[in-house]
């Protein structure tokens, strides 16, 4: 499902990519990531309304058996014969659910192994492994890309004071600027 990630991945981890592009491919590996983490999130929904409906049918199944059960004891056989095409149906449905339920829980727990798989390749990426940099030597705030974000948070913001900080040191030197060629006469 995610070969392309995982040939990044061991690419990284080989220290088969120049040290500028790997800030770049590590930012692409985390929204793989959050990506891979959204789509488990779409699977998950995806079981759970299987879940409910194979329920639903076998409610159903269930309610079709007794009104035949209750139709053969009156000897009705037209209702008879009715309840046991909808049993069938009913039935046949269940069956279909409970295989589609399998296979979505399968494809489930594979996606979960390769997206812990994913999470240490890209901690230990993180950690400098492959890049010849000393492992450890970067930031641990960095090392769980979905770790609740605090330290990672207080770091962009960190950055976006000392962006604005800058860009208002910047607006204030043109306008003294301004103000002094005003006063010279240019």
């Amino acid at each position: 499902m995610f070969e392309d990630v995982r040939r990044a991945f061991h690419d990284l981890l080989h220290g088969q990519v120049p040290p500028g592009g790997r800030r770049e491919l590590l930012g692409v590996m985390k929204e793989t990531i959050v990506q891979a983490r959204m789509a488990l999130d779409d699977l998950r929904d995806g079981v759970a309304a299987t879940q409910r409906r194979a329920e639903t049918e076998r409610r159903e199944l269930d309610t079709v058996r007794r009104r035949k059960g209750l139709a053969q004891g009156v000897a009705d056989a037209e209702t008879v014969s009715i309840a046991e095409r909808f049993e069938a149906q009913h039935g046949e449905r269940l069956a279909v659910l409970e295989r589609k339920l399998a296979v979505q829980q399968a494809e489930l727990e594979l996606v979960e192994r390769e997206v812990e798989e994913m999470k240490a390749q890209y901690k230990a990426a993180a950690a400098g492994v492959g890049s010849g940099m000393a492992a450890g030597a970067t930031d641990p705030a960095v090392l769980d890309p979905l770790d609740g974000g605090r330290a990672a948070l207080e770091r962009e913001l960190g950055e976006l004071a000392r962006k604005a900080g800058r860009e208002d040191a910047a607006a204030a030197a043109e306008a003294q600027l301004a103000e002094l060629k005003r006063k010279m006469g240019k």
